[in-house]
């Protein structure tokens, strides 16, 4: 169905949502009370017991500024002080249901002692954070679980009801007037839009791997619709009891190109003034760019990022990194005079798939000022990576050959980190008039096996991932080889204003498809990423008309080898001579 919105201008589908009844186990009947959990009651298998009592207002309405109402459930110290609070504003159901249920962290390895069992999922733990002086808020979002509404996704109108919720939670008796946003994933993401409507009582965020721009880091990347991880692995399992918004479904059939449906997607981030602790990842599929994107682009002056190695429910549970979150907000949302300022503003993680991180090394930005640009030639003649231009020659494979690609590599001779954004210049041409190219980048070793590196930190839970080769190649999400790229050929049209060399902004304006046999030069830009390669080592570069990163397991993030294209007939990547084909690299010294 569709609905007209007088924001953007244009009228967007809409879906009923999927009904209560189908959730397992059920979303909770509402059950308004307060009631208290006293100091020692345990509240999950192998949780550790509550180290205070916690007062929680259980499914109290919280009406938004057109009169919808959401429901909250709220976990505050019991004690007469005013406090502040963290909000989590979740699609996923504030307690009970099939996310809380299915995806419960420590199904991944996070030791059950770590948990109080009243956390949400991917939210701050209620356990943790009640005995440091704060409330939490778990909030329904609209159109979810039984809060009214349609549910919207990113945008504006969900920017709007996270600050209708700030400013009412601000108002409550028991807090201090002074609101926080936390939350890993769609949590995160959420928080983008409503930092950039100012509410005056939010005084800090929290976004803990969030995408930013859901056009070219999700539903369309490079041109190449993918809805499959949406529709089926997240808003198949969400429940609510009016319309959701048809995001990655019928509207990118109706908005394929970038309009100002896609655009609100994308938050102002200069407006977000408030300070920020961001944390990211290199190896989630999902959201590794816009959260490194936001970072740079927020306006706030007191920002921080760390760049973290698991697996982001791993590295959101982790005591250490819940004690480092609460002095940024000690800081922020309390006042206190912590010495949080001499954090440095950079912690990177240095992957080396197949042996041992760096892990939180300072740094004082982000991209690394000090990197250095070092562009090696593609070598179709014989399948090298070269540092000196070569003759010309033509690499060709099959673009609609699930198992057809065409590889290049480099044999470091000496120990070799890359730390930042990498961009393949290819010149492509096709038996067709469009093309869709996937690219990936990893290394192999002497005998030419690829290097994973595992997310999950559990000996079990790596046992397990190390049980799911397939090939010679782990599952994404639970591993990572390297960063990945992808461009469909008539979406290569560049912003001059916003490009650089080793970072292409495609427009996604209009389409520009090419003659059979024409050969065109494409910037296929792969994710920003930090990795060593060792000496005796060889770093590939190898191009498809599929996926070439190792896929997920289901459910989760991470490639979908029968992703429709445009695909037909032979590609052929020129290089040598006047095809320069490169890959850009950057290379801290």
């Amino acid at each position: 169905m569709d609905k007209f919105s007088e924001h953007l201008g244009l009228a967007v589908s809409f879906r009923p949502a999927n009904p209560l009844s189908e959730s397992v186990p059920a979303v909770p009947d509402i059950d308004t009370r307060t009631f208290v959990l006293e100091r020692g009651s345990v509240h999950g298998e192998g949780a550790y017991a509550l180290p205070c009592d916690i007062v929680v207002d259980q499914d109290t309405p919280v009406t938004l500024r057109d009169g919808t109402v959401l429901w909250a459930d709220v976990f505050r110290p019991a004690t007469d002080d005013q406090v502040p609070v963290v909000l989590v504003y979740t699609c996923y159901s504030k307690r009970g249901g099939w996310w809380n249920t299915n995806f419960h962290a420590t199904k991944f390895g996070v030791p059950a002692g770590d948990l109080s069992g009243l956390q949400a999922f991917e939210a701050p733990d209620p356990g943790a954070w009640c005995p440091k002086g704060y409330a939490i808020a778990y909030v329904d979002a609209a159109g979810t679980s039984r809060s009214g509404g349609d549910e919207v996704f990113m945008g504006e109108a969900s920017g709007r009801n996270v600050h209708d919720v700030v400013e009412w939670l601000a108002e409550q008796a028991w807090c201090s007037g002074k609101v926080g946003l936390a939350g890993n994933s769609q949590l995160a993401m959420v928080q983008w839009a409503a930092a950039a409507l100012r509410p005056p009582h939010l005084a800090a965020i929290a976004p803990w791997e969030g995408v930013s721009d859901l056009y070219r880091e999700v539903s369309v990347r490079g041109g190449i619709p993918d809805p499959k991880f949406h529709t089926e692995d997240i808003s198949a399992w969400i429940y609510g009891t009016n319309d959701t918004e048809d995001v990655i479904g019928a509207n990118i059939e109706r908005f394929p190109l970038m309009n100002s449906y896609w655009a609100d997607k994308r938050a102002d981030l200069a407006r977000i003034s408030v300070p920020a602790y961001v944390v990211a990842s290199w190896t989630s599929p999902v959201h590794t760019h816009g959260t490194l994107q936001a970072f740079r682009e927020i306006g706030s002056e007191q920002k921080w990022l760390r760049v973290h190695n698991d697996q982001e429910w791993i590295d959101a549970a982790d005591p250490a990194n819940v004690a480092d979150l609460q002095r940024f907000f000690d800081r922020y949302l309390k006042d206190e005079d912590n010495g949080w300022e001499q954090t440095p503003r950079v912690r990177l993680s240095v992957l080396d798939p197949g042996g041992a991180d760096v892990v939180g090394r300072a740094e004082q930005e982000w991209p690394l000022a000090r990197q250095e640009w070092r562009t090696l030639f593609l070598d179709a003649s014989t399948g090298g990576l070269t540092v000196t231009p070569v003759e010309e020659s033509v690499a060709e494979y099959d673009g609609s050959d699930l198992t057809a690609s065409a590889t290049f590599s480099f044999l470091a001779d000496q120990d070799l980190e890359v730390t930042g954004y990498l961009n393949l210049h290819l010149w492509v041409e096709a038996d067709s008039d469009d093309l869709d190219l996937f690219a990936a980048v990893y290394k192999i070793d002497a005998e030419g096996r690829r290097k994973h590196h595992i997310t999950l930190r559990a000996d079990g839970a790596r046992a397990y991932v190390q049980s799911l080769e397939a090939d010679g190649k782990l599952p994404a999400t639970l591993a990572y080889t390297g960063p990945v790229g992808r461009l469909r050929v008539s979406h290569r049209a560049l912003d001059p204003q916003r490009s650089t060399p080793s970072e292409p902004f495609l427009t996604h304006a209009t389409e520009e498809r090419v003659q059979p046999g024409e050969c065109v030069p494409v910037e296929l830009a792969l994710w920003p990423t930090a990795m060593v390669v060792h000496a005796g080592e060889r770093l590939v570069v190898e191009v498809a008309g599929h996926p070439v990163g190792p896929l997920a397991a289901p459910n989760l993030p991470g490639g979908w080898l029968e992703i429709p294209t445009r695909n037909a007939g032979v590609h052929r990547i020129r290089t040598g001579g006047r095809y320069d084909s490169h890959l850009l690299l950057p290379v801290v010294p």
